[in-house]
Formats: structure tokens, C-alpha cells, sequence
């Protein structure tokens, strides 16, 4: 039986963070949104609709938003943070946040990334990072094909929480399942975190694709040949087929590749469309994870041995500027293999 009455504090007003912090209430649940600073927290309390990145969704009135977490006692603690900046969120509020202790509480990532320099996926660094505050708490991970907009707008979706450890999934579950977002349970949070950092990489090809008008043939082939790639590394790495067969993998794929609300779709429209990559990226106001987990799939992949060439496309034309009407051409003149 689903357990009700769990309070979470989530760590970050972004998109992603306030639509989880939306789904949490609407499963019968309690969060608390953790804030940049006082003055994004009292404007949230005030307007009740994040206005930049979830205009004319309304919060709900039972939401908390505070910059201040001393005094919050969480159940679940998700940072729902960029990639590249959890470590430094975690290293500076864990020491609020376990104060008395809260060994118990589960810490579960929602960003999908790898972290530049070290590589480790968003569950290893919390476990890292609670390691170094003295907190022994069980980590896990939420992933899917997850729009934050849809889902805050109410819309069917579903997601999957991982964790090696069966109470910190059957938790996180508990915390957001509802009649509107079934949560699924995985014990490979390697497979669910992989899928969910990796699928960016593809989707900013098929953005690609799309705006150079290469057809839905050529999408089609991108979709699933990048999700041959996706699990050859995450084979090596230890994840499970079946994983990024399902939710985490595919679906999430396919929901980041064919939605024109996908940032990281969105920004391969816009290097396709001519921009330059650091353009593409200052003209929105969300984070494209893309483009660093591309940097880092490609170390990856190196170190493994494992071949990823539409992954290595995409590194060639965010970091050295190989122009995108080149690229495809460059993948058909492969030498033909069998598809297995």
C-alpha cells in the first residue's frame, strides 16, 4: 500500500523542480520547493506561478517555497538542479539539511546529465557528496519521458524510480505516484540514469535533422540507431537492456526526440537552422543538458571502447564546428555493418 503524508523538500525552482513539487501535492503529499535566494522564494509565494519557465501554471496553495533549509525535516530530498551544478548545491545545503541528522531521508536526483570532469553519473556524486557531510542516507533516481509542462499541466505521463535500495524506490514512488503520473520501480539505477543523460545527446541530432529537412526516414533511423549506441555504453557500464528498452530508455528517447518542446531537440533546431551552438544555447532560458552529457558520453565511450557515431557527430558539431549540413553525410558513408 502507497504511503501518504510524506513531506519533500525540492531542491530547486526550476521547471522540472516546480512541476515535481505540483505532482507531489497532487499524489497526496506535502513539498517544500528550496529556493535560490528569499526574494525567488517570497516572489513564488506571492505569485504562485513560476512565470519565466511554467507561465499560466498555477502552484498550487499548499506548496512552500523557502531559501532557508534549517528548519525543514524532509522524508525525500530531490534536487531537481542542473547537472553540472549539483555538486556544488549538494556540498553547500546538505550540511543544513542534516542538521540534527536525517539519516533515513532519501536523496533522489532528478537532473539527467554526467557530471564534467569526474563523469559520474547524478546518483554517484550525492553519494559522494553525502558521504562527505556525514549523512548515511540511501540514494535513488527519477527518470522517464518527463515534459515538465505537460505533467504540470495535468497531462497522463509516467516515470521510473531506481535505487539499489528497495524502500528508497518503494519512497520515491510513494511520493509522486497519482492516478495522472504512474511511477514505475527499477533496481538499475545505472540503466535509468544513463538513458535519461544520453537520450539529449540524440535528440539534439534528430533537432538537427530536422532542420535540415532530412525527413522523417532520417529521424526514424536516428531515433533507433542512437538507442543502439546509448545501450552498447550502457553495457559496458553495467546497466540492464531491458532498461533502456523501457521508460527510461526508449521512452524517454522518444518523448526528447519528437517533442517540439524538448530543449535539447530545440537546440539542435537551432544549429541546424544556423546558429552556432553557443547561440542556440543563450536564446532560452532553460538549461539544454545535451550539450555537456555530450562532452562527457564521448570521454565515456573512449575510455570503454565503445563506438558511438552519431554521439560523436554531435561533439564534432557543438565543439568543433563541424557544420551540420556535413554531418549526415558523414554517417551514411559508414561502412555498412550488421544492424546486431
Amino acid at each position: 500500500m502507497a504511503r501518504r503524508g510524506l513531506h519533500a523538500v525540492i531542491v530547486g525552482a526550476t521547471s522540472w523542480g516546480c512541476t515535481l513539487a505540483i505532482t507531489a501535492v497532487r499524489a497526496g503529499n506535502t513539498a517544500t520547493v528550496l529556493c535560490r535566494g528569499e526574494a525567488e522564494a517570497a516572489e513564488l509565494r506571492e505569485r504562485r506561478e513560476l512565470r519565466r519557465l511554467l507561465p499560466g501554471v498555477p502552484l498550487p496553495p499548499e506548496l512552500e517555497f523557502t531559501a532557508d533549509p534549517s528548519g525543514v525535516r524532509p522524508d525525500l530530498v530531490v534536487w531537481a538542479t542542473p547537472a553540472q551544478r549539483l555538486r556544488e548545491n549538494a556540498r553547500r545545503l546538505l550540511p543544513q539539511l542534516s542538521q540534527p541528522p536525517q539519516t533515513g531521508a532519501v536523496h533522489a536526483s532528478a537532473a539527467k546529465g554526467l557530471e564534467q570532469g569526474s563523469l559520474l553519473r547524478m546518483s554517484e556524486v550525492l553519494e559522494q557528496e553525502l558521504t562527505v557531510a556525514a549523512v548515511d542516507a540511501p540514494v535513488a533516481a527519477l527518470s522517464g519521458p518527463n515534459l515538465a509542462r505537460e505533467i504540470a499541466q495535468g497531462l497522463p505521463a509516467a516515470t521510473v524510480a531506481a535505487s539499489a535500495d528497495v524502500e528508497a524506490r518503494a519512497t520515491l514512488r510513494d511520493l509522486f505516484n497519482s492516478p495522472g503520473f504512474r511511477v514505475y520501480t527499477n533496481d538499475d539505477i545505472i540503466g535509468v540514469e544513463l538513458g535519461g543523460a544520453l537520450k539529449n545527446v540524440i535528440a539534439i541530432a534528430v533537432g538537427i535533422a530536422v532542420a535540415l529537412e532530412s525527413g522523417d526516414n532520417a529521424r526514424a533511423a536516428l531515433i533507433t540507431r542512437g538507442l543502439a549506441e546509448i545501450a552498447r555504453l550502457g553495457a559496458a557500464l553495467g546497466a540492464n537492456a531491458s532498461t533502456l528498452a523501457g521508460l527510461a530508455g526508449m521512452g524517454d528517447l522518444l518523448a526528447t526526440a519528437m517533442s517540439p518542446q524538448s530543449r535539447n531537440r530545440a537546440l539542435g533546431e537551432r544549429i541546424g537552422g544556423g546558429m552556432t551552438p553557443a547561440q542556440a544555447q543563450a536564446a532560452t532560458a532553460n538549461v539544454a543538458e545535451g550539450v555537456e552529457t555530450t562532452r562527457a558520453a564521448r570521454r565515456l565511450a573512449e575510455n570503454v571502447g565503445v563506438s558511438m557515431p552519431i554521439s560523436e557527430l554531435v561533439a564534432r558539431v557543438l565543439f568543433e564546428r563541424l557544420p551540420p549540413r556535413e554531418a549526415a553525410p558523414l554517417l551514411m558513408a559508414r561502412a555498412p555493418l550488421d544492424e546486431l
